[in-house]
């Protein structure tokens, strides 16, 4: 074997992954056949569960000050501001959902995608992950041992031999065809143009969302007066050629067509074309090959839920494989990468769809938003619409009794008092590993001991004992590497069950103890 694991595309996700592996001690080797890191706009803010994945990872603060640089490089005093109110389909007023707040976790950071690709490419080289630019995939071949990649030369070795490969090559993606995994959906209705342009009068343009008889705009102007962003969705049909180049004219004809003025705007920065087209692989896994990200779904890219969805795929998948490489993992853990990851792009679809027909010129559409504004005024409904949007109702099927409403759900931001001090959960993941707090009282007269449970299995999980603070309803938690509760107790609960309960959790999610026996 050549490496462990090739991953092939170095978009955010791609990256993301290869990064988790590393962190496991797991090799990876990334294959992309751009030269260089694309200059992709699309996603413009990272939020909902990544904000805390990242915090996890100890890589929130190189996101927060690149915000604060492309604001001008002053201070995040804005933060104390209240929380901007979200849209649906461009329907202002939605309340951005803090099911958990933290004082050290915004709920947004406004980074573009092009950010997140440079700093997760940072990330990357530091844990040395062997990057292969400017080499394109053209075949793969799997066995029971491993899978061979074939590539068109250039930096990358003309064959790769790894135990597993991953797709995050996009939503043409190359593995997923190679691997005869059905990409299915709807195809594209309407054509999309984004870009960051200088607005010659920033007082002369409707900002924010803006709705017409023609289509949409979305204008976000700089700050500082710098470059902004303008987005242009045109329902007159998809581009016939996706793949063609933004040109500053075709923006300026698009805007104008949509607002019925034109618009003065110079110096084009980047620009993308996409459209809404939404398909969804009908399995992430064949045999050793898997999806994540646009490989695995694609959507209309409203609400910035694709590339946060997508990063999260590669934080469930990275300690699964890595638990498999390693010899410990049980024989269904990987299959779980489906079952959870399938349904939350399939809601997905279905929410950014909905957006989609409501974001119509259609008159027609017009009783329908007046409907959505009412609503989304009642708060029931704002936080239905708020959670789906930012995955906070995301919850796993984590097997067992699961008596607990915490378990499958994301683990919320503990702080610990522990002998040497005040402990964040998130600066006790920063490792990716599993996290089993012991919270017991030191002074009751029959502890549970959850650690001394877990004493076999502390190769692949790290124990830690204190007070906690902020949740002090719970004995012990245990946290899988991705951030979600596998388990918890509480102190009412009998010592002999406590035990066994978490034994049998450990034996579910992590192995039985024993060496390692790399495979």
């Amino acid at each position: 074997m050549d490496t462990d694991v090739v991953v092939a595309g170095a978009g955010p996700v791609g990256l993301m992954l290869a990064c988790e592996l590393r962190l496991q001690g797991v090799d990876a080797v990334v294959v992309e056949r751009l030269p260089g890191p694309a200059d992709d706009n699309r996603a413009q803010a990272l939020h909902g569960r990544t904000i805390p994945v990242l915090d996890r990872r100890g890589l929130l603060p190189r996101f927060r000050e690149a915000e604060r640089e492309l604001n001008g490089g002053g201070s995040d005093s804005h933060r104390k501001r209240p929380l901007p109110k979200g849209h649906f389909a461009g329907i202002t007023g939605l309340r951005p959902t803090v099911p958990d707040p933290d004082p050290e976790i915004p709920p947004v950071v406004f980074v573009p995608q092009y950010v997140t690709t440079r700093l997760l490419g940072e990330r990357a080289a530091e844990l040395g992950v062997t990057v292969h630019r400017g080499s394109e995939i053209t075949g793969v071949d799997q066995d029971a041992d491993g899978v061979t990649v074939r590539t068109d030369g250039g930096p990358a070795p003309a064959l790769l031999r790894a135990r597993y490969l991953v797709g995050c090559d996009g939503a043409r993606s190359l593995v997923r065809r190679q691997a005869s995994i059905a990409f299915t959906g709807t195809g594209a209705t309407l054509s999309t143009l984004a870009a960051e342009v200088r607005l010659d009068d920033l007082t002369d343009v409707p900002t924010g969302w803006h709705r017409t008889r023609h289509g949409c705009t979305v204008i976000s102007p700089h700050p500082e007066g710098g470059h902004s962003r303008v987005v242009v969705i045109d329902f007159g049909g998809p581009d016939p050629d996706r793949a063609a180049p933004v040109t500053l004219g075709e923006l300026r004809e698009r805007l104008a067509g949509v607002l019925g003025r034109k618009v003065p705007m110079s110096d084009l920065r980047t620009a993308q074309r996409y459209s809404d087209a939404a398909r969804l692989a009908d399995r992430y896994r064949s045999g050793r090959i898997f999806l994540a990200g646009d490989a695995a779904h694609i959507h209309y890219p409203v609400g910035g839920q694709g590339l946060n969805i997508g990063l999260q795929d590669a934080v469930n998948l990275g300690w699964k494989l890595a638990g498999q490489l390693h010899g410990w993992a049980p024989r269904e853990l990987l299959d779980t990468y489906h079952s959870e990851r399938y349904p939350v792009a399939a809601t997905v679809l279905t929410h950014t769809r909905a957006q989609v027909a409501l974001l119509s010129p259609d008159p027609r559409i017009d009783p329908l938003r007046e409907l959505f504004t009412d609503l989304i005024g009642f708060e029931q409904v704002s936080r239905y619409l708020s959670e789906k949007m930012s995955a906070a109702d995301v919850r796993y099927d984590m097997g067992g009794a699961e008596p607990d409403p915490l378990i499958g759900q994301f683990a919320p931001s503990l702080r610990l008092e522990t002998g040497q001090g005040t402990r964040r959960l998130a600066d006790l993941m920063h490792g990716g590993r599993p996290v089993l707090l012991d919270l017991t009282d030191p002074a009751d007269p029959d502890p549970a001991e959850p650690a001394a449970a877990a004493a076999p299995w502390a190769d692949r999980i790290d124990v830690h004992t204190g007070r906690c603070t902020t949740h002090p309803g719970y004995a012990a938690m245990l946290v899988r590497p991705d951030g979600y509760v596998a388990w918890a107790c509480d102190p009412e609960d009998a010592p002999d069950w406590v035990a066994k309960d978490l034994r049998d959790t450990l034996l579910r999610w992590f192995g039985a103890p024993g060496p390692q026996q790399t495979r």
